[in-house]
């Protein structure tokens, strides 16, 4: 008899990190091999795959916050300062990173778990019913170019440092494993062909979602992602229309909330929220809160926001109001995650309306609205005064204060070639080490220059 085998299979089909509230439960049993036949002979059970992946994608490791925190520590460059107890998150703050550090470990297994149950999906479609078959298959596409897009940002040289077609990313799986005699052994292959793969994916995804879908992946997700994938390969005429046609989407789905606090720590999504992990008291993971609060607020209290950053903002910004001071030690922290139950912020409107007003600018055009148009929406709801002819300069200060700790840091530094904490933005200490265990396991795997 073939069985689909899988580690925590109970896990792959027991929720989602997006979904939120089902109305329909879940029928598990406690086990994690499955006949093909029993797993894999209806629609529903495919669906539940995919809810799988959606489950996956929230786990700690991953956009249950730890893929957000990373990007903080790792473009710190004086901004934060990491004093938890924890050595997982303090090597990467330290830029000490090791190849058996088991966060970076569980995110590229949850990466690879994400990507075989979304593969599962697309090798089954033909299961789902046929008025589903497209958003099933956007969803898919869209969670396996995400998965992807973390993959090549943590584990290879950035798109700005230039030979792609030779700089090694990590293997790109399109075939979907069933079972251990199935598992193959693939090389990683170049920064080039993975950004391809994602790009591919998600183009497709936009394609095929649907304009609204609850709070599971939807066209503005997918077009924001693929705005984010273009500004990381410096094509800032993909990066602007991208954004534009996920802000066109977003008419009569999504809009700006007028208050900026109010749109964090919500437990059921806010106007803004394009794509979300959904956290309950039940179900769901915010380590966003767990480092960034403090103890007052259930946190850890491992992240401290220095003055360098609060100097950053100018007099009069509500975003500034929304730091607090720890009562314990004093310490300065973000506000926009002190809810542990709150769900993890991943894609918000507000980042659009400035990914298109940094690419407008750069391009001196005028696609969508004028680059002062965008930015000045975020100034103003900022409590801010506008700017009648924004710089780029003023546009990417504006993205740094508008998306700070919520993941995008490191990134956004290393597509603008900036040093970071001493170090250049290419430099291997900014990159994370392929795991030991894999390294290990396949031997065709290529560690990292710089690591041992």
């Amino acid at each position: 008899m073939k069985y689909i085998k899988y580690i925590g299979f109970t896990s792959l089909i027991a929720g989602s990190l997006l979904v939120g509230s089902c109305t329909d439960e879940l029928d598990l049993s406690p086990t994690d091999k499955l006949p093909a036949e029993s797993a894999l002979n209806t629609g529903e059970n495919i669906e539940r795959i995919l809810l799988g992946a959606y489950d996956a994608l929230s786990d700690g490791d991953l956009f249950g916050g730890n893929a957000l925190r990373d990007s903080e520590l790792l473009g710190s460059d004086g901004d934060l300062q990491f004093s938890g107890t924890y050595g997982e998150p303090a090597e990467v703050w330290r830029k000490e990173l090791v190849t058996s550090n088991s966060d970076v470990a569980e995110r590229w297994y949850s990466s690879y778990y994400v990507i075989n149950a979304t593969n599962i999906v697309l090798d089954n479609l033909e299961l789902v019913d046929e008025e589903e078959q497209g958003r099933v298959q956007g969803e898919a596409l869209f969670l396996r170019g995400l998965a992807y897009f973390e993959l090549v940002k943590y584990f290879g040289k950035p798109y700005s440092a230039g030979n792609t077609t030779t700089n090694l990313a990590v293997p790109i799986i399109t075939e979907p494993t069933y079972e251990f005699g199935d598992i193959t052994y693939p090389e990683r292959q170049t920064v080039e062909a993975v950004y391809a793969r994602v790009l591919e994916d998600l183009q497709q995804a936009e394609d095929l979602l649907p304009t609204s879908n609850g709070v599971y992946a939807n066209k503005t997700a997918a077009a924001a992602i693929l705005s984010r994938a273009y500004l990381q390969m410096l094509n800032y005429e993909g990066a602007r229309d991208a954004a534009n046609r996920g802000l066109a989407y977003a008419q009569g789905v999504f809009s700006l909330v007028p208050v900026y606090e109010n749109a964090f720590n919500n437990t059921t999504n806010s106007s803004e929220d394009v794509l979300s992990t959904q956290v309950t008291t039940q179900d769901g993971v915010n380590n966003m809160q767990l480092f960034f609060a403090s103890t007052r607020f259930g946190g850890r209290g491992d992240i401290e926001i220095q003055n360098q950053h609060l100097s950053e903002y100018e007099e009069g910004d509500e975003r500034l109001a929304l730091f607090y001071s720890d009562p314990v030690t004093g310490e300065s922290r973000t506000g926009k995650w002190v809810d542990q139950y709150a769900n993890v912020n991943l894609i918000r409107l507000a980042e659009l309306y400035l990914t298109r007003a940094e690419a407008n600018a750069r391009l001196g055009t005028e696609v969508g609205a004028s680059p002062a148009d965008d930015v000045n929406l975020i100034r103003e709801r900022a409590g801010l005064d506008p700017i009648d002819n924004p710089t780029v300069d003023d546009i990417v200060r504006e993205r740094f204060l508008e998306l700070a700790f919520e993941g995008q840091r490191v990134h956004d530094m290393k597509r603008l070639q900036w040093d970071i904490d001493g170090f250049e933005y290419d430099a291997f200490e900014l990159i994370f080490p392929i795991p030991q265990r894999e390294i290990d396991a396949n031997e065709s795997l290529r560690q990292n220059e710089g690591y041992f």
